[in-house]
């Protein structure tokens, strides 16, 4: 199967050299060999030529917001809409938020502040891509967060931070999580200490990156992403 990932944004310039892009994090979650990927940098303006240019489609993090008056904002909703119903769409974080938005949901930058460190989502339904209803821990770095949920949707897991943390859009043939599978743990804590003393505190920086001493399901979940990307 070709998989695409759209592009929507990069590691911070002084980290990047150690640890790449987005793309390759999530090639190396779903397998190196197990698709045929195409990437589709969506802030340079690149995008497929249509929904049926590849089998399925994962929509990355970015630093950006889906309000944001960024010019490549609005022709990544106009794609998903098209894309919807149509063929598996997964959205990782931004892409999380940006589908929510783009199908008639609400995103906010939210009044509870930055999400970091290792988040647990509790799971309040199952689906037939997941292997359990075991509550997951992964890495999450985030403000804006979905607060009202499109039509049609359900959010299946979060916590009370954030509830609309996993959503189901059903037969819309899409899914999304607003934490991070991709983040290997050297790279979730790199990130934090490159945000350290501008976008957190010490306390909060220190309280983050201690958080990684615990096991993580980013594994478990890139297995059930992978799962609903196969069974189209």
């Amino acid at each position: 199967m070709k998989l695409g990932i759209l592009e929507t944004g990069a590691p911070p310039e002084d980290i990047r050299g150690r640890f790449g892009g987005y793309p390759g994090m999530f090639r190396k979650l779903l397998g190196e060999q197990a698709y045929d990927y195409a990437v589709f940098d969506v802030q340079a303006g690149r995008m497929p030529q249509g929904a049926d240019a590849c089998g399925a489609y994962v929509v990355t993090g970015s630093s950006a917001g889906v309000y944001d008056p960024e010019p490549w904002i609005e022709p990544l909703m106009d794609f998903l809409r098209e894309a919807k119903g149509k063929l598996p769409l997964v959205g990782v974080c931004f892409g999380h938020q940006i589908m929510a938005q783009a199908f008639g949901g609400k995103v906010i930058k939210s009044p509870k502040g930055w999400g970091v460190g290792l988040h647990r989502y509790r799971l309040s339904e199952t689906r037939d891509w997941m292997d359990s209803a075991e509550p997951i821990a992964i890495p999450a770095s985030h403000q804006d967060q979905v607060v009202e949920l499109a039509p049609g949707a359900r959010a299946i897991g979060g916590s009370e931070f954030c509830p609309n943390g996993m959503i189901d859009y059903g037969e819309a043939r899409a899914i999304s999580i607003q934490l991070h599978p991709e983040f290997e743990p050297a790279y979730a804590k790199a990130l934090i200490e490159n945000r350290r003393g501008t976008r957190y505190t010490d306390e909060e920086a220190d309280r983050a990156v201690m958080s990684y001493e615990q096991p993580d399901d980013r594994l478990r979940v890139g297995a059930w992403l992978q799962r609903f990307i196969e069974q189209g």
